[in-house]
Order: structure tokens, then C-alpha cells, then sequence
């Protein structure tokens, strides 16, 4: 197998298990809603590190830590990738709320409308009785709650995604312009997601325009996290970002009420509106104030080098 490329391998490797996985779910009955699907779920974002390591570990018996970025070197852009995500939800809240048929709502009825037909009717009783027994808003509380777990539990499941996406595929694609790297990687990382966005995941009132959607998503996304991975040089902030984004999200529909998933939401086109504004005002910054042009050149002149020993090991 060394003599096929390690992209192919990769490919093959995270295409092949996750789509048979999905795959095998369904065909024997699983249901997406239910406690078997939150734990497919979570065993799909770890196939593309589990990749990984098969790619470089088993097959090309190679050292990753440094090449593939994983460094805990903390710097203001591991911060930046903390306290983005909820800015972009509250952003695309407020740009839900310029949709025709789309208003703001006080008693969370936005949430309980959007998961209703996804979750049993026990577990829909039990989400509209935690709004009333909670002790602070549910917004303050899932923004709290979603800061911490952005940057421990989430961020490891986020690891599980990115050691593939913002470090394995970044080498891979280091001798390309920023752009080019990015579009590539966000196609990748949206058709990945095909098999769970079918089975309800993000879409569950459009499946199949869902798979459409959740890969412009990716695209519009990949320009922001392949930036944040090559300031802070660490796939760990890139981690970081995926947690929080995942675990903060539901700020952006909590208090809304009406559209429908492929409207409202982070996946939606309002969020699509919100990340194509703030991928803008980050292309601002790179072009006029950041010392280093980072969108308008090679993402490997801006990664860190490879010790030596680590290049043909």
C-alpha cells in the first residue's frame, strides 16, 4: 500500500468506513433520533483521525505530533477560535430574524418547533419542562454551558474530525494558494457528511437537499478554520473551534420561530449570510492589516517547518 499516494489512502480509508458504518446503521434498522444514532454520530467523527493514523502510523510508520500540527502552544488565536463560534450563532440569529415569517420568541418555542418529529414525544416533554425549571435563560446557559464544552469534551470529538481535515489534508495540500486548499478541503468535509445528513443530521425537514446544503456550508467554514489552524499553527485550535461551533450552535434558533432548516440555523442560509460575512471581514484583515498575507499566498509557506527527523520517519 506505501506506493499509493497517502491522499488516495486517506480517501479510501475515511470514505470506505464511514459510509459503510452509515450504511450498515440504517440497513439494519437504526433509527438517527434515538441513543444509537447520537452514538453513530460520535463514532463518525472520529473515522477521519482514525485514518490517519492508519495512513501514517500503520502503513508509512511515520511521526504526526509535529507535521500534522498538534501543538498545546497556546496563543491568542487558540482565543479567538474559543469565542468566535458564538459570535457567528448570534450573528446568524440575528439575520434569521430579517426572514419573512421568522420572529423572535421568548419561551424557546423556536427550539422545541425545530426538533419536533426528530425526537419522541417523552423527550420533547422533558426539553419544554427543563425551560421552565431552568435557573438563568436558556440562551446564558447554552453559551456557558457551550464555551466549556467547547474547549473539553467537544474539543476532543472536534479532534476526531480535524486531525483529518486541518492537519492531515492541510500537508497534504501545502503547495497550493489558500483558496484552492480551502475549497478543496470544505468539498471534502461536506460530501463526508452525506450519509448522516440523509439520516436526519442538521436537515431533518430536507434530507436530501440537507447533503447540498451542509457541503456549501463546509466550504463557506473551511477559508475560516484552515486560517485559524495556520495562525495559531495547531490543529488544536482548529479542534477548539469545532467543539464550540458544535456546542453553541443552538444559540442561532433557541429564540426564533418560524422558516425551516434550510433557512434559519447555522446550516441554513442565514448562517450561510453570517459566515460569508465574517470570512469577508477576515479577508480584510489578512489583506490590510495582518503582516502576513495568508489568503493571497501558499498555505505551506505559513506552516511551521518539519523537524528533520520526522520527514522520513
Amino acid at each position: 500500500m506505501k506506493n499509493i499516494s497517502k491522499l488516495t489512502l486517506f480517501l479510501a480509508f475515511t470514505f470506505g468506513i464511514s459510509f459503510s458504518m452509515a450504511g450498515l446503521f440504517y440497513f439494519l434498522g437504526g433509527e438517527y433520533t434515538t441513543s444509537d444514532g447520537t452514538v453513530l454520530a460520535i463514532v463518525y467523527m472520529f473515522i477521519p483521525a482514525l485514518s490517519v493514523v492508519i495512513v501514517e502510523k500503520l502503513v508509512h510508520r511515520e511521526k504526526i505530533r509535529d507535521r500534522l500540527l498538534i501543538s498545546f502552544k497556546i496563543n491568542s488565536w487558540f482565543f479567538i477560535a474559543w469565542l468566535l463560534p458564538p459570535v457567528i450563532a448570534f450573528l446568524t440569529f440575528g439575520i434569521s430574524l430579517l426572514f419573512p415569517g421568522v420572529t423572535y420568541t421568548a419561551g424557546m418555542e423556536g427550539l422545541v418547533e425545530r426538533f419536533e418529529g426528530t425526537v419522541s414525544p417523552e423527550q420533547m416533554e422533558e426539553m419544554q419542562q427543563s425551560f421552565v425549571t431552568m435557573p438563568l435563560h436558556p440562551m446564558l446557559l447554552i453559551l456557558l454551558f457551550g464555551l466549556i464544552a467547547g474547549i473539553t469534551i467537544n474539543a476532543v470529538a472536534g479532534f476526531g474530525e480535524e486531525l483529518g481535515w486541518r492537519g492531515f489534508l492541510v500537508r497534504q495540500f501545502e503547495n497550493m494558494k489558500f483558496w484552492k486548499a480551502a475549497l478543496i478541503i470544505g468539498f471534502i468535509w461536506g460530501i463526508w457528511h452525506a450519509p448522516i445528513i440523509l439520516m436526519g443530521h442538521n436537515y431533518p425537514q430536507n434530507p436530501e437537499i440537507g447533503v447540498f446544503m451542509m457541503t456549501i456550508w463546509c466550504i463557506l467554514l473551511s477559508p475560516l478554520f484552515l486560517y485559524i489552524t495556520i495562525k495559531s499553527k495547531s490543529v488544536i485550535a482548529a479542534s477548539i473551534m469545532h467543539g464550540t461551533l458544535n456546542a453553541t450552535g443552538a444559540l442561532a434558533i433557541i429564540s426564533i420561530k418560524g422558516g425551516n432548516d434550510l433557512i434559519t440555523g447555522l446550516t441554513g442560509i442565514a448562517g450561510f449570510i453570517a459566515l460569508a460575512l465574517v470570512v469577508s471581514l477576515l479577508a480584510a484583515y489578512d489583506g490590510l492589516i495582518s503582516r502576513e498575507k495568508i489568503m493571497s499566498g501558499v498555505v505551506g509557506v505559513f506552516l511551521p517547518a518539519v523537524p528533520e527527523q520526522n520527514k522520513n520517519k
